[in-house]
Order: structure tokens, then C-alpha cells, then sequence
């Protein structure tokens, strides 16, 4: 059965995020190991494992959030209005994690439960990962890795136009995400979804899941997208791409004076909402205290109501 806000004043599955995350609040990063959450809602979504995979999924906590790796078997998880309250939208939720791991709490079931409470039905997209050390130990050393941070340039041309990175393949991911979206158009009479305004958004990594659907799948027609600080390159928009509204923070590193996603959406003559904010770095869910982006989740329904994605018919 999928989440009821009204059934559910204190999900199995959410009351034990609260649990974990006020037993032990981790403010410096370590990676603690976490019991596997119990996911009763969660529907199988048939769609294979994963090649060369060496470990079963596991779950370990950061910052106060569970977290999820080493996922072969996708699932998705419905969180729906409460009675009389929906309005007949519908958001697959894509959580972020490098396509390493899933931030489950803080970039899916958290936001899944919030635009439920707007009368829109979410789902969260549980996809399969690509493989980390089976370890915790191995896995948190591979975590805290040195990386080399990209310097801010002062050339106008390498902004306007920076080098596209290589491409990943995805093609688990995709398979999920199509998999996810043909599941709620099946049930979309029993869920209470129209078909015609199903979206999807995604933080990070999930952003460039909710992308690489946009432009590469043959068979979901997304009514609308959300990338949230996702990867801002210029990409090559399709005739039939949907409205977007896009989010990051001047903090996050994954900006770097770049906007080519949203000009290339505004070239191609179609409807793009950009938000940069001032702070907020990277992976700030739907708020971190004291940050100017903690108002983006408001601005978020704004659109939707404002592009008549909320109106009921």
C-alpha cells in the first residue's frame, strides 16, 4: 500500500528517519554504519540487477541522513495526499549520491512527504547504483578521497561554453526511471495521477537522472522537470523537451559561473525558470539553516500553480 499523509501521522519509514537522525547527529561527516530501514511501501519494479556487483545493498548514515549504496533491485516508493486533497499531479522523486549511493532521507522521502502535503502525489525512485567497496570502512576512505577542486575562470568563453564531460552510462538508471514512470501511468486511475501532469525532479546525481530522461527516453513524457543543483552544461534540448525550473547555489561546486542548461532551454524557445541562490552549497535537501536557498521548495509549488500544474480537472 502507498503512503497516506492522513494513514500515516507517523510512517513506519519516516518515523524512524526522525529516530536515526536524533540519536546520533554527526555535525563532521563520518560515515557510521545504519540497519536497513524498514521500506514496507516500496513496490519492485522489476527492472534487473547490476553487472560485476560485489556486495549487497547496505545503509550508513551522514550528517544525520540515511543513505543507501550498492542498490541492484530499483524500487518505488508512493507517498500520497491525504484524502480529498490531491489535485492530480504527480513528481517522481530521483534522490542524489554520485550514482554511488542514494541520500534517501534528506533528497527523497523528506521532499516525497512535503509535496504530498501540496496534493500532489510523489514517488520516490529508489534506481540501482554503480558498485562501492563492500567495506564501510573501505567505502568511507573512497568517500573522503582527495578530490582536485576546479578553479573559477575569469575567461568569458570557457564559461559560456565549458568542455561537456564525458558520458556516463546510465542506462540502469534510465531503464528504472522509464520503469518508474510506465508504473504510474498504469496505476494512475488508483493513485489518483493525471497523465498528462506527471513530472519529475532531482537533486544532484538525480538531477542528471531527471535530465538524461529528458533527453534520451523514448517513452516518458514528462509534463515538467526540476533539476536541483544539478550539472549546468549546455545540452542539446529535444522539440518535445517540457517546461524546467532549476535550482543551485552560487556555493555549490558544481556551478562555477556555469548557466548552459538554461541557455540552451531559453534557445530553444522553451519555458525555463533559473534560480541562483546566494548560499546553500551542495546537496541542501530541502533547506540547511540560515541559507537563501531554503526558499526554493516554495518558489518550486509557486510554478507549478502558476503554469496550472496543480489546477484539478
Amino acid at each position: 500500500m502507498p503512503f497516506h499523509l492522513k494513514n500515516f501521522s507517523k510512517p513506519a519509514l519516516l518515523a524512524s528517519l526522525l529516530l536515526l537522525t536524533s540519536a546520533v547527529m554527526a555535525q563532521d561527516g563520518t560515515i557510521y554504519p545504519l540497519e536497513a530501514p524498514a521500506e514496507p511501501n516500496a513496490i519492485l519494479l522489476g527492472t534487473g540487477g547490476v553487472e560485476n556487483q560485489p556486495a549487497s545493498e547496505t545503509w550508513f548514515k551522514q550528517w544525520g541522513d540515511p543513505m543507501a549504496r550498492n542498490i541492484t533491485t530499483a524500487t518505488l516508493t508512493p507517498f500520497l495526499p491525504e484524502p480529498g486533497k490531491a489535485n492530480g499531479a504527480a513528481v517522481i522523486v530521483a534522490p542524489g549520491g554520485g550514482f554511488s549511493w542514494l541520500s534517501m532521507g534528506n533528497e527523497g522521502w523528506e521532499v516525497a512527504e512535503a509535496l504530498a502535503k501540496q496534493g500532489i502525489a510523489a514517488f520516490v525512485l529508489k534506481y540501482r547504483l554503480n558498485p562501492t567497496p563492500p567495506a564501510l570502512e573501505d567505502f568511507s576512505a573512497w568517500m573522503n578521497r582527495p578530490r582536485p577542486t576546479p578553479a573559477p575562470t575569469s575567461d568569458s568563453s570557457q564559461v559560456a561554453n565549458p568542455p561537456r564531460p564525458p558520458q556516463r552510462d546510465l542506462s540502469n538508471q534510465l531503464e528504472d526511471a522509464e520503469a518508474a514512470y510506465a508504473m504510474i501511468v498504469d496505476r494512475a486511475e488508483e493513485w489518483g495521477v493525471d497523465t498528462d501532469r506527471i513530472g519529475m525532479i532531482g537533486f544532484s546525481a538525480g538531477a542528471g537522472l531527471t535530465m538524461h530522461s529528458t533527453l534520451h527516453s523514448k517513452t516518458m513524457k514528462l509534463a515538467f522537470i526540476g533539476p536541483i543543483y544539478g550539472g549546468m552544461g549546455p545540452v542539446e534540448v529535444p522539440e518535445n523537451a517540457p517546461p524546467m525550473f532549476n535550482v543551485i547555489a552560487s556555493d555549490d561546486f558544481l556551478f562555477l559561473g556555469k548557466t548552459g542548461v538554461i541557455e540552451s532551454w531559453y534557445k530553444a524557445g522553451k519555458p525555463v525558470e533559473f534560480h541562483l541562490y546566494q548560499n546553500g552549497g551542495h546537496g541542501f535537501g530541502l533547506g540547511n539553516p540560515n541559507r537563501t536557498s531554503n526558499r526554493w521548495f516554495d518558489a518550486f509549488i509557486y510554478w507549478l500553480e502558476v503554469n496550472k500544474f496543480l489546477a484539478k480537472k
